[in-house]
Protein backbone atom coordinates (compact mmCIF):
# COMPACT_ATOMS: atom_id res chain seq x y z
CA UNK A 1 0.00 0.00 0.00
CA UNK A 2 2.98 2.46 1.05
CA UNK A 3 6.33 1.85 -0.72
CA UNK A 4 9.29 3.56 -1.08
CA UNK A 5 12.16 2.63 -3.11
CA UNK A 6 15.62 4.20 -2.44
CA UNK A 7 14.71 7.71 -1.82
CA UNK A 8 17.29 10.29 -2.28
CA UNK A 9 17.24 14.33 -1.45
CA UNK A 10 20.63 15.74 0.06
CA UNK A 11 19.95 19.17 1.57
CA UNK A 12 23.28 19.54 2.24
CA UNK A 13 25.94 19.47 4.99
CA UNK A 14 24.60 16.18 6.10
CA UNK A 15 21.09 17.32 5.80
CA UNK A 16 18.11 14.76 4.12
CA UNK A 17 17.59 11.49 3.48
CA UNK A 18 19.52 8.89 2.01
CA UNK A 19 18.73 5.54 -0.10
CA UNK A 20 15.77 4.88 2.07
CA UNK A 21 13.89 1.96 1.48
CA UNK A 22 10.82 0.18 2.99
CA UNK A 23 7.05 -0.72 2.32
CA UNK A 24 3.59 -0.96 4.49
CA UNK A 25 1.65 -3.94 3.51
CA UNK A 26 -2.21 -3.19 3.72
CA UNK A 27 -3.46 -3.18 7.37
CA UNK A 28 -0.12 -2.93 8.91
CA UNK A 29 1.16 -0.28 10.93
CA UNK A 30 4.49 0.55 10.40
CA UNK A 31 6.75 2.63 13.08
CA UNK A 32 9.07 5.44 11.86
CA UNK A 33 11.85 5.85 14.97
CA UNK A 34 14.18 8.43 14.90
CA UNK A 35 14.56 11.90 16.99
CA UNK A 36 14.12 15.29 15.45
CA UNK A 37 15.78 16.06 12.48
CA UNK A 38 16.82 12.60 11.60
CA UNK A 39 14.67 12.54 8.53
CA UNK A 40 11.22 11.01 9.24
CA UNK A 41 9.04 14.37 8.49
CA UNK A 42 11.45 14.94 4.77
CA UNK A 43 9.50 11.24 3.96
CA UNK A 44 6.37 11.91 4.46
CA UNK A 45 6.42 15.32 2.97
CA UNK A 46 7.87 13.13 -0.03
CA UNK A 47 4.47 10.71 -0.11
CA UNK A 48 2.43 13.42 0.09
CA UNK A 49 3.82 14.85 -3.11
CA UNK A 50 4.93 18.36 -1.42
CA UNK A 51 8.56 17.44 -2.01
CA UNK A 52 10.26 15.85 -5.12
CA UNK A 53 12.93 12.91 -5.11
CA UNK A 54 16.25 13.17 -6.27
CA UNK A 55 16.82 9.91 -6.76
CA UNK A 56 14.30 7.07 -6.22
CA UNK A 57 10.14 6.31 -6.01
CA UNK A 58 7.54 6.48 -3.85
CA UNK A 59 3.87 5.17 -4.41
CA UNK A 60 0.65 5.30 -2.62
CA UNK A 61 -1.86 2.59 -3.63
CA UNK A 62 0.16 2.31 -7.11
CA UNK A 63 0.34 6.12 -7.48
CA UNK A 64 3.33 7.70 -8.24
CA UNK A 65 3.43 10.54 -5.27
CA UNK A 66 5.41 12.96 -7.64
CA UNK A 67 2.74 12.61 -10.46
CA UNK A 68 -0.29 12.27 -8.90
CA UNK A 69 -0.16 14.00 -5.22
CA UNK A 70 -3.54 15.50 -5.84
CA UNK A 71 -5.08 12.31 -6.10
CA UNK A 72 -3.24 11.00 -3.18
CA UNK A 73 -4.06 14.03 -1.10
CA UNK A 74 -7.77 13.43 -1.27
CA UNK A 75 -7.83 9.42 -0.40
CA UNK A 76 -5.04 9.56 2.19
CA UNK A 77 -5.50 10.97 5.90
CA UNK A 78 -2.29 12.95 6.85
CA UNK A 79 -1.31 14.39 10.21
CA UNK A 80 1.51 17.12 9.54
CA UNK A 81 4.91 16.77 12.43
CA UNK A 82 4.17 20.92 12.77
CA UNK A 83 0.38 22.07 12.42
CA UNK A 84 0.12 25.26 10.43
CA UNK A 85 -3.48 26.55 10.23
CA UNK A 86 -5.25 29.90 8.48
CA UNK A 87 -5.28 31.92 11.38
CA UNK A 88 -8.15 33.96 10.25
CA UNK A 89 -10.46 31.23 10.03
CA UNK A 90 -12.69 29.13 12.91
CA UNK A 91 -12.24 25.69 13.95
CA UNK A 92 -15.28 25.31 12.28
CA UNK A 93 -14.82 27.27 8.74
CA UNK A 94 -11.51 25.12 8.66
CA UNK A 95 -13.10 21.94 9.26
CA UNK A 96 -15.92 23.04 6.05
CA UNK A 97 -12.98 24.61 4.41
CA UNK A 98 -11.05 20.77 3.91
CA UNK A 99 -14.30 19.06 3.66
CA UNK A 100 -15.15 20.83 0.92
CA UNK A 101 -11.68 20.28 -0.88
CA UNK A 102 -11.56 16.34 -0.09
CA UNK A 103 -15.40 16.45 -1.10
CA UNK A 104 -16.54 14.82 2.71
CA UNK A 105 -20.06 14.96 3.26
CA UNK A 106 -19.60 12.52 6.23
CA UNK A 107 -21.04 14.97 9.07
CA UNK A 108 -21.54 12.32 11.43
CA UNK A 109 -17.83 10.67 11.54
CA UNK A 110 -16.79 14.39 11.88
CA UNK A 111 -19.23 15.61 15.23
CA UNK A 112 -17.67 11.84 16.44
CA UNK A 113 -14.14 12.81 16.51
CA UNK A 114 -15.37 16.16 17.82
CA UNK A 115 -16.66 15.00 20.40
CA UNK A 116 -13.55 11.93 21.67
CA UNK A 117 -10.96 14.40 21.17
CA UNK A 118 -13.26 16.96 23.40
CA UNK A 119 -12.84 19.87 21.30
CA UNK A 120 -14.99 23.10 20.50
CA UNK A 121 -14.32 24.16 16.65
CA UNK A 122 -16.52 27.44 17.00
CA UNK A 123 -13.31 29.60 18.47
CA UNK A 124 -11.02 30.97 15.90
CA UNK A 125 -8.28 29.49 15.01
CA UNK A 126 -5.17 31.97 16.01
CA UNK A 127 -6.63 32.24 19.81
CA UNK A 128 -6.19 28.30 19.71
CA UNK A 129 -3.49 26.55 22.23
CA UNK A 130 -1.35 24.45 20.54
CA UNK A 131 -3.19 21.33 21.79
CA UNK A 132 -5.96 22.32 20.66
CA UNK A 133 -4.40 23.16 16.95
CA UNK A 134 -2.86 19.84 17.19
CA UNK A 135 -6.40 18.26 17.87
CA UNK A 136 -8.26 20.30 14.91
CA UNK A 137 -5.49 18.49 12.46
CA UNK A 138 -6.45 15.33 13.64
CA UNK A 139 -10.23 15.78 13.30
CA UNK A 140 -9.74 17.10 9.74
CA UNK A 141 -6.70 13.94 9.10
CA UNK A 142 -9.39 11.18 10.35
CA UNK A 143 -12.98 13.10 8.94
CA UNK A 144 -12.71 11.47 5.72
CA UNK A 145 -12.62 7.68 7.21
CA UNK A 146 -9.21 7.07 5.15
CA UNK A 147 -7.72 3.67 4.34
CA UNK A 148 -4.31 4.87 4.73
CA UNK A 149 -2.89 6.97 6.99
CA UNK A 150 0.34 9.35 7.64
CA UNK A 151 0.89 10.21 11.07
CA UNK A 152 4.19 12.54 11.75
CA UNK A 153 4.28 12.70 15.56
CA UNK A 154 0.86 12.45 15.78
CA UNK A 155 0.99 13.20 20.01
CA UNK A 156 3.57 15.77 19.84
CA UNK A 157 1.32 19.12 21.41
CA UNK A 158 -1.26 17.07 23.26
CA UNK A 159 -1.45 15.83 27.05
CA UNK A 160 -0.82 12.67 28.54
CA UNK A 161 -4.65 12.13 28.86
CA UNK A 162 -4.97 13.54 25.11
CA UNK A 163 -2.21 11.32 23.80
CA UNK A 164 -3.96 8.04 25.64
CA UNK A 165 -7.22 8.84 23.82
CA UNK A 166 -5.61 9.22 20.42
CA UNK A 167 -3.70 5.56 21.44
CA UNK A 168 -6.64 4.01 22.04
CA UNK A 169 -8.15 5.94 19.00
CA UNK A 170 -5.63 4.26 16.59
CA UNK A 171 -5.73 0.85 18.01
CA UNK A 172 -9.19 1.20 16.52
CA UNK A 173 -8.01 2.18 13.59
CA UNK A 174 -5.68 -1.21 13.56
CA UNK A 175 -8.64 -3.30 14.13
CA UNK A 176 -11.03 -1.81 11.09
CA UNK A 177 -7.52 -2.79 8.81
CA UNK A 178 -6.61 0.63 7.98
CA UNK A 179 -2.85 1.05 7.16
CA UNK A 180 -0.45 3.14 8.51
CA UNK A 181 2.88 4.91 8.58
CA UNK A 182 3.62 6.70 12.13
CA UNK A 183 7.01 8.41 12.40
CA UNK A 184 7.51 8.80 16.57
CA UNK A 185 10.45 9.65 18.69
CA UNK A 186 8.53 7.95 21.53
CA UNK A 187 9.10 4.59 22.27
CA UNK A 188 6.08 3.68 24.13
CA UNK A 189 3.73 5.33 21.45
CA UNK A 190 5.74 3.18 19.04
CA UNK A 191 5.48 0.05 20.67
CA UNK A 192 1.97 0.32 21.67
CA UNK A 193 0.83 0.74 18.53
CA UNK A 194 3.20 -0.53 15.66
CA UNK A 195 3.46 -4.22 13.58
CA UNK A 196 6.76 -3.36 12.65
CA UNK A 197 9.64 -0.64 13.60
CA UNK A 198 12.28 0.79 11.14
CA UNK A 199 15.04 2.83 12.87
CA UNK A 200 16.13 6.09 10.73
CA UNK A 201 19.53 7.62 11.68
CA UNK A 202 21.14 11.29 10.01
CA UNK A 203 18.63 10.33 6.81
CA UNK A 204 19.80 6.75 6.62
CA UNK A 205 17.46 3.54 7.69
CA UNK A 206 20.00 1.40 10.33
CA UNK A 207 17.27 -1.18 11.35
CA UNK A 208 13.86 -3.00 10.90
CA UNK A 209 12.33 -5.04 13.62
CA UNK A 210 9.35 -6.99 14.44
CA UNK A 211 7.16 -5.47 17.41
CA UNK A 212 6.27 -8.99 18.52
CA UNK A 213 10.44 -9.62 18.76
CA UNK A 214 10.68 -6.24 20.75
CA UNK A 215 7.90 -7.53 23.10
CA UNK A 216 10.14 -11.07 23.69
CA UNK A 217 13.23 -9.38 23.93
CA UNK A 218 14.76 -8.00 21.00
CA UNK A 219 18.53 -9.47 22.71
CA UNK A 220 19.59 -11.24 25.98
CA UNK A 221 22.44 -9.77 27.66
CA UNK A 222 23.86 -12.23 30.10
CA UNK A 223 26.60 -10.83 32.76
CA UNK A 224 28.20 -13.32 34.57
CA UNK A 225 30.89 -12.52 37.72
CA UNK A 226 34.42 -14.37 38.12
CA UNK A 227 36.28 -15.51 41.36
CA UNK A 228 39.33 -15.05 40.01
CA UNK A 229 41.32 -12.54 37.24
CA UNK A 230 42.50 -16.06 35.62
CA UNK A 231 39.04 -17.12 34.65
CA UNK A 232 38.04 -13.74 33.84
CA UNK A 233 40.78 -13.67 30.69
CA UNK A 234 39.89 -17.05 29.69
CA UNK A 235 35.94 -16.03 29.28
CA UNK A 236 36.92 -13.40 27.34
CA UNK A 237 38.65 -15.24 24.67
CA UNK A 238 35.40 -17.76 23.81
CA UNK A 239 34.29 -15.39 20.73
CA UNK A 240 31.08 -14.25 22.37
CA UNK A 241 29.36 -11.12 21.91
CA UNK A 242 30.76 -8.58 24.84
CA UNK A 243 29.00 -5.69 25.41
CA UNK A 244 30.75 -5.06 28.50
CA UNK A 245 34.29 -6.48 30.00
CA UNK A 246 35.11 -5.08 33.85
CA UNK A 247 38.04 -6.23 35.05
CA UNK A 248 37.72 -4.42 38.56
CA UNK A 249 34.25 -6.34 39.46
CA UNK A 250 35.36 -9.58 37.31
CA UNK A 251 31.81 -9.33 35.28
CA UNK A 252 31.39 -9.48 31.60
CA UNK A 253 28.13 -9.04 29.71
CA UNK A 254 27.33 -11.08 27.01
CA UNK A 255 24.68 -10.68 24.17
CA UNK A 256 23.03 -13.48 22.99
CA UNK A 257 20.19 -14.46 20.96
CA UNK A 258 18.58 -17.60 21.31
CA UNK A 259 20.41 -18.70 18.22
CA UNK A 260 23.39 -18.70 20.67
CA UNK A 261 22.35 -20.16 23.55
CA UNK A 262 24.25 -23.58 23.37
CA UNK A 263 27.39 -21.50 22.26
CA UNK A 264 27.17 -19.57 25.92
CA UNK A 265 26.16 -22.37 27.86
CA UNK A 266 29.48 -24.20 26.33
CA UNK A 267 31.40 -21.56 26.81
CA UNK A 268 30.16 -20.40 30.85
CA UNK A 269 29.96 -24.15 32.21
CA UNK A 270 33.65 -24.27 32.20
CA UNK A 271 34.00 -21.72 34.99
CA UNK A 272 32.47 -21.03 39.13
CA UNK A 273 30.42 -18.08 38.80
CA UNK A 274 30.66 -15.69 41.76
CA UNK A 275 27.26 -14.38 40.27
CA UNK A 276 24.91 -14.52 37.11
CA UNK A 277 21.99 -12.31 36.04
CA UNK A 278 19.69 -12.22 32.88
CA UNK A 279 18.30 -9.14 30.58
CA UNK A 280 16.21 -8.85 27.70
CA UNK A 281 16.92 -5.25 25.75
CA UNK A 282 14.22 -3.20 25.60
CA UNK A 283 13.46 -1.05 22.55
CA UNK A 284 15.00 1.84 24.05
CA UNK A 285 18.32 0.04 24.49
CA UNK A 286 18.32 -1.26 20.84
CA UNK A 287 17.35 2.13 19.44
CA UNK A 288 20.58 3.36 21.72
CA UNK A 289 22.87 1.09 20.62
CA UNK A 290 22.60 2.98 16.98
CA UNK A 291 22.99 6.63 18.38
CA UNK A 292 25.94 5.90 21.21
CA UNK A 293 28.61 4.57 20.09
CA UNK A 294 30.16 3.91 23.84
CA UNK A 295 26.40 1.33 23.90
CA UNK A 296 27.73 -0.21 21.01
CA UNK A 297 26.47 -4.16 20.83
CA UNK A 298 29.46 -4.83 18.40
CA UNK A 299 32.24 -4.12 20.04
CA UNK A 300 33.98 -4.06 23.60
CA UNK A 301 33.29 -1.45 26.12
CA UNK A 302 36.15 -1.54 29.42
CA UNK A 303 35.22 -0.12 32.81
Amino acid sequence: MIKVDSLTHDYGHGRGVFDVSFEVSGGETLGFLGPNGAGKSTTMRHLMGFSKPQKGSLSISGLDCTGKSSEIMKTVGYLPGEVALPEGLSGRQFIKMMQDMRGIKNEKRTSELLERFELDPSGSVKRMSIGEKRKLAVVTAFMSDPDILLLDEPTSGLDPLMQEVFIDFIREEKGRGKTILLSSHIFAEVEALCDRIAIIKEGRLVSTVDAADIRHGLHNIMTVGFENQKDFNEFGKAGLDFKLRDRKTLKCSVIVDDEDINKFISAVKKFRLKSFDEHSVTLEEYFMHFYKKEKSFGGVSYA
